[in-house]
């Protein structure tokens, strides 16, 4: 995986070249900008890597006026989590940072105590209205497959992140006492490793480790954040006095996310290929993200549900006593958002508007009908492209199709039919029922949601070997 390096000391600009930050504009100034981004972090690609790798903001950077002598620079510097991002921004080592949503809140109190300069929520990366993205996995051997098998067992989390915000709300909706799991905060590296190794009893983490662990095949998902019922998202913000001496820099990075995200939409398998390639994460797993009808959606446009969200985050921090008032409204800032959107001749609050995502449309090759619900589909990725299906049991059958040939598939897709969230078919669970010329499979993220839809409707759950059979079977 590429890593950026993180620049160590001193002040922030090169001191070889005698300027300070904040220096008005001169013949030969150079100013450096600090943007802190998380790679492995599906939700930010296109609010850091895409734009890095591409060089998509220097398109946008101003030139004239008090620029028209000024050398920018970017420093773009990665990390695993947000809470190092808001270090880097109160050091004034980095001005702009991407992150999940409890952490976002994080910054913006954190920084209510900085004399020098406040922060403000500019723009958003990609979200779940409904929660999902965050999760909790157990080793695939495991006998836990809900979250209140847990109770006094060991729990990791990265600490001061969105998933650890995910599992103090699930604590708190529950009622459960703060005791309730054994919580120890661990990386996602770390969480991974031990988990793999069966040293923890069950991992809960962001952006892609709960899709991404059991994809690697020694993980099985609990846990989703959808069942929170509270927005996921990430995020970007800035230090005022950054913005305020800079706004055209701000105006130009917004520009070249609104850019990332059409790039990936234009061709989201190559997307998914090349910000693996430059991430590390598996492209199936970026795919399942980032793809058509994926779990998150990417629009840079602030939402009131996701500002509201915020709050409900801060009330959860404040319950827990580890944060005081925190005015989200105050923090929440589209000013540049709507400076980006209206010299690109697009619709602010259209988009602000606009809740869908872009969704799986086609022609089914193997039962010969057209895509009607996108979130009853199925998706094959094969060596000759993405292919797409009307349903589960048509997805099923140009599986084996494509067996029978000779030909690989990679990976499968389907969706959760409770949630409407995007999965691989291997990890689900079936409920399957004999209807006429043929059986109908239900598929499901969860195993409580597959018995309680196979009690209701007489089916039988299955698992994804069992499925195939059936389906080969003819029923």
């Amino acid at each position: 995986m590429k890593r950026i390096g993180v620049l160590r000391g001193g002040l922030y600009l090169a001191a070889i070249l005698g300027v300070a930050y904040g220096t008005p504009a001169t013949a030969q100034t150079t100013l450096t900008v600090g943007i802190g981004t998380q790679d492995t972090t599906t939700n930010t690609a296109t609010a850091g890597v895409v734009i890095r790798e591409l060089k998509l903001m220097e398109k946008y950077l101003p030139k004239t006026g008090k620029y028209a002598n000024m050398q920018i620079k970017l420093d773009w510097q990665n990390f695993t989590s947000g809470p190092p991002v808001t270090n880097g921004m109160m050091a004034n080592k980095l001005h702009i940072g991407a992150m999940g949503d409890y952490p976002l809140v994080v910054n913006g109190y954190t920084f209510q105590s900085n004399p020098e300069s406040k922060s403000q929520l500019i723009a958003v990366a990609a979200y779940n209205i409904h929660g999902s993205g965050n999760g909790v996995v157990v080793h695939k051997d495991s006998s836990y497959y809900e979250l209140k098998d847990l109770k006094g067992k060991v729990l990791s989390v990265p600490f001061g992140s969105a998933a650890h915000g995910m599992v103090l709300k699930a604590i708190q909706d529950h009622g459960w006492p703060q005791d309730y799991f054994k919580l120890v905060s661990q990386s996602p590296e770390v969480g991974t490793t031990n988990l793999q190794e069966k040293k923890i009893d069950a991992h809960a983490d962001f952006v892609p480790f709960a899709e991404l662990l059991p994809f690697r095949g020694f993980a099985r998902k609990i846990f989703d954040g959808v069942e929170t019922n509270a927005p996921t998202w990430h995020g970007v913000v800035v230090r005022t006095d950054f913005a305020e001496k800079y706004p055209e820099i701000v105006v130009a990075y917004i520009k070249a996310l609104i850019e990332a995200n059409s790039w990936v939409k234009a061709n989201p398998k190559l997307a998914a290929e090349k910000i693996a390639e430059w991430t590390g994460i598996e492209k199936e797993v970026v795919y399942v993200f980032l793809g058509p009808s994926g779990i998150m959606t990417m629009d840079p446009s602030i939402k009131p549900e996701l500002v509201k969200d915020a709050g409900d985050d801060a009330r959860v921090l404040q319950n827990m006593g580890r944060m005081k008032e925190f005015d989200v409204d105050k923090w929440a800032n589209d000013k540049y958002l709507r400076q980006a959107y209206a010299e690109l001749k697009l619709d602010y609050d259209r988009q602000k508007a606009d809740y869908t995502n872009y969704e799986i449309s086609g022609e089914d090759s193997f039962c010969k009908k057209p895509i009607v619900n996108p979130r009853k589909s199925g998706e094959i990725w094969t060596e000759e492209g993405i292919k797409v299906f009307s349903s589960a049991a048509c997805m099923f059958g140009g599986l084996l199709q494509y067996q029978k040939a000779g030909k690989k598939a990679a990976v499968a897709y389907l969706f959760d039919d409770v949630r409407g969230i995007k999965i691989f078919a291997d990890q689900a669970f079936y409920v399957m029922t004999g209807k006429a010329g043929g059986i109908e499979l239900v598929p499901f993220l969860l195993k409580k949601d597959a018995e309680a839809y196979a009690a209701k409707s007489s089916g039988k759950v299955v698992m994804y070997g069992d499925a195939l059979k059936a389906v080969a079977a003819g029923g």
